[in-house]
């Protein structure tokens, strides 16, 4: 015998309901609180008994509830402002018998951030399966899962993608070169409102000067000699309505960051050849590894462009950093680059972990990665030991004990260290005797004693 809701016990139909939503208000015709549930009554700071048969505006501040029960027109995902905040609520209309005879209201996010946060969890969890789901933007590559490492520092930005990835605010990704920038701008555009509209990334330091306007701006046809007949679409206009990656932005020439500037000010370009101006909608995410603050003192990095694309800052750790993440990636790394290879690989010295936590890894994930490629294949079994490493990590990790003295090791590490300075500050020694704390003087006795002023 099958069972219909009126053989179901009062009881279970009250529980049902109560629970069903988390917010729920019914009104009749008139706008008058037929029923209202615990948890709404706890939000509001009410009696439940007391506002039954109150006037759903009296109750429930902008409430549009007596409307929908008089109109018989239903509102969907509405924003309300209650007690502080913007709520996400539905307000259907009751009809019986062809009329309406009053309505009921649910809110489903208490807050446009929970729903902010939703939805970047939703498409958080899409990204895992998008192998199976045909219309995922394929111009993305990589998602939030894609970000490896469990650290503090790692955990706090993957929360921050999910907290902006929302919005529409600029974001500028800093950090040295090999930390995975370009991997959090697909991140925050995959979980953003245009993930499935264009991810469109310019590396503003590969393209010669003269060509970067037409590569951002687009062209006209007749432009200029070798334009392409009927003109070229500028990146500008091809990520439209989605999301431009500005890469090492840092390395782009004053000129054109007048004109960047003046594009991102108005939602306005011009093409190369051009009189007319085309409107545009496009998010900006820039990244660069380049001192932005000391190039704007030295007016080689305009100030509002860089308050401009600064909105939010992101700060990506180094290598360095983050090392207690190794030994996760030095198993994510192996079984990516074995299932690749088709080698084995079942175990890792204790030596090895003692090198990597020992090395400074200044080409960072990157260089970690490609360090443990060489290892697999470098290794004549199925374990990787301090002998598999490439002869130049081994050499900057391990000291000699045993065959130098301690003055020896310690003038040896000195002197690795001033030369991966001057490496990584492009041979300014006032900056790396800055970073590393000593005076000008120091530097270039120092300099002069491990030979190293050329």
């Amino acid at each position: 015998m099958r069972t219909t809701l009126l053989d179901i016990p009062i009881e279970i139909v009250e529980t049902i309901v109560e629970n069903a939503f988390e917010w729920l208000v019914v009104v009749n015709q008139q706008g008058e609180i037929i029923y209202i549930n615990k948890n709404y009554c706890d939000f509001l700071q009410v009696n439940r008994n007391d506002v039954i048969g109150m006037h759903v505006t009296d109750v429930i501040e902008n409430s549009r509830m007596h409307i929908v029960a008089e109109t018989g027109k239903e509102e969907i995902a509405d924003l309300q402002y209650i007690r502080g905040n913007y709520m996400i609520a539905n307000r259907i209309p009751i009809i019986s018998n062809g009329e309406v005879v009053g309505a009921f209201g649910t809110v489903f996010f208490r807050d446009t951030q929970e729903w902010k946060k939703m939805n970047s969890h939703v498409k958080s969890m899409l990204a895992k399966i998008q192998t199976y789901i045909q219309d995922i933007d394929r111009s993305v590559k990589y998602g939030i899962e894609d970000i490896l490492g469990e650290s503090k520092e790692i955990r706090s930005l993957k929360e921050k993608v999910k907290m902006i990835a929302a919005t529409d605010i600029s974001v500028l990704i800093r950090g040295e070169s090999g930390t995975g920038k370009e991997l959090f701008a697909h991140s925050i555009h995959q979980l953003s409102n245009r993930s499935h509209q264009p991810f469109v990334k310019i590396n503003c330091g590969a393209i010669p000067e003269h060509l970067l306007e037409s590569e951002l701006f687009g062209y006209e046809e007749g432009a200029f000699t070798g334009a392409k007949k009927g003109g070229k679409k500028g990146k500008f206009q091809l990520a439209d309505g989605g999301t431009l990656f500005l890469d090492e932005i840092g390395d782009m020439p004053l000129n054109m960051q007048v004109k960047l500037l003046r594009a991102l000010q108005e939602g306005e370009i011009e093409s190369v050849g051009s009189t007319k101006t085309l409107s545009v909608d496009v998010r900006i995410i820039a990244a660069t590894n380049r001192p932005l603050e000391k190039m704007m003192e030295e007016k080689r990095f305009r100030e509002d462009l860089f308050y401009r694309i600064n909105v939010i800052p992101f700060r990506i750790p180094a290598m360095r950093e983050r090392m207690e993440d190794i030994p996760f990636l030095l198993e994510f790394f192996i079984k990516k680059i074995t299932q690749r290879s088709g080698k084995r690989i079942n175990h890792v010295e204790e030596e090895v972990l003692d090198v990597f936590n020992s090395y400074s890894w200044p080409g960072n994930i990157r260089e970690l990665e490609n360090v443990i490629e060489a290892a697999i294949h470098l290794t004549s079994n199925e374990s990787i030991t301090v002998d598999s490493l490439p002869d130049y990590i081994k050499d900057t990790s391990l000291y000699p004990l045993g065959k130098k003295k301690l003055k020896e090791i310690l003038e040896e590490t000195e002197r690795k260290i001033l030369q991966q300075s001057l490496n990584k500050y492009s041979d300014d020694k006032l900056a790396a005797a800055k970073v590393l704390g000593i005076s000008k003087s120091t530097m270039y006795e120092k300099l002069k004693k491990y030979n190293l002023e050329n």
